[in-house]
């Protein structure tokens, strides 16, 4: 007998839209799950937003009130997708409401937000589920595996971007991701955070961070209704102030001694979304690219003779992927990626295991974006505190 799991998706922008088809997709991805999703309940403002919720995703009742659907008796986990700076009050009536929660990243719009939330959910002791779902790549599973096997010996760089262009047209929108009120930071909490949440899933925690930042388009057209991100518009709008960073870079040390750099922008033209690493070794090398989402490139310095890098294709060999399709080199894609988060998710509520990436990882991650932002105002190096620890 499955466990039934009432769902709430407070938000139907791209991410509210891509968890509520990752519900639909689960009973035909993983049969064999302890739980069935139940889409019940989808809050936006937005009118049109709603009766899609209603008549394209199935979901059973839809409201502008996010927070009748956060208390709903129906309802047993929160999905919060909406603009950044809504997230701690989401979190906040969704904890106090003792249901699971599980928050797109950043969880708020700065780091003492997600600690915020943190304090929330260990009071109210309910479950956790942050959105890095770049970290349920098969691939990356195994470049894990390969790192924990000690088949790269020991780790001593990581290198880490998320180069996006969906902020590279001057024209386009001064949407919410450009305003500290409704986003708070910028690509910091956007896109960063994913460099950084995979480089601590995959190496360890940074220790020590120093980094810059830079506005490189300091105004835009201002938009209508809910536009997208990725909407545009012409040069005789109105414009409007950008209010936080489009760029941003940092060097690190990891604990276990290994030394980092990353960057992230929303600005640069050529990479469409290279969220990649490199992660060197005294013994070999690994680099994954989102962009090339199914192949990992792989150098073993065990044979000098054949040296070079090897492809590694994704397949039904490797965790999850098999779930969407058999066989060798035949490919998945960013919302399976969600659906097998999600799914991971549901069922460690349904089986009552801990799941991670939750709210504790979150503040790891936004602890190393504090440094960086500390190191933007004092021009030095900043040390990562564990904001855990912070009365």
């Amino acid at each position: 007998m499955k466990r039934p799991l009432g769902i709430a998706v407070l938000g139907l922008g791209w991410m509210g839209q891509a968890h509520s088809r990752s519900a639909r997709r689960i009973p035909m991805h993983f049969p064999d799950r302890s739980y069935d999703p139940r889409l019940v309940v989808c809050a936006d403002p937005d009118p049109g937003r709603r009766a899609a919720a209603s008549d394209d995703f199935g979901f059973s009742r839809v409201t502008d009130d996010w927070r009748s659907a956060v208390t709903a008796d129906d309802v047993d986990v929160v999905f919060v997708t909406a603009p950044n700076m809504l997230h701690l009050p989401m979190i906040e009536a969704a904890c106090a409401a003792g249901k699971a929660v599980f928050s797109e990243k950043p969880i708020g719009g700065t780091p003492d937000h997600a600690l915020r939330a943190w304090r929330m959910a260990q009071e109210a002791g309910v479950p956790t589920g942050v959105g890095y779902c770049y970290l349920w790549s098969p691939l990356v599973l195994h470049a894990r595996h390969l790192i924990q096997s000690g088949a790269l010996g020991e780790i001593v760089h990581y290198k880490g971007c998320f180069l996006s262009m969906y902020g590279s047209d001057p024209l386009g929108l001064l949407t919410w991701r450009f305003m500290m009120d409704q986003a708070g930071y910028g690509v910091s909490s956007d896109i960063l955070s994913h460099s950084v949440a995979l480089a601590q899933f995959l190496i360890g925690e940074v220790s020590e961070v120093v980094g810059m930042a830079r506005t490189t388009i300091p105004q835009r057209p201002l938009p209508s209704g809910n536009a997208s991100h990725y909407g545009t518009g012409s040069p005789s709008d109105p414009v409007g102030e950008v209010e936080n960073e489009d760029f941003a870079s940092m060097l690190c040390s990891f604990d276990n001694g290994a030394t980092g750099t990353f960057e992230a922008s929303r600005t640069i033209v050529g990479p469409e979304s290279r969220n990649a690493f490199e992660v060197y070794g005294t013994r070999g090398s690994l680099s994954w690219d989102h962009e090339r989402i199914n192949e990992l490139r792989y150098y073993s310095g065990s044979d000098p003779t054949n040296s070079g890098y090897t492809t590694i294709f994704g397949g039904d060999r490797f965790p999850f992927h098999g779930a969407f399709v058999p066989g060798k080199a035949n490919s998945i894609g960013f919302e399976d990626l969600v659906t097998i988060q999600d799914h991971s998710f549901l069922e460690s509520l349904a089986t009552g295991e801990q799941f991670s990436p939750g709210f504790d990882e979150a503040v790891a991650v936004v602890g190393v974006q504090q440094a960086l932002i500390d190191s933007w105002a004092s021009r030095s190096w900043q040390r990562v505190s564990d904001l855990r620890s912070n009365p």
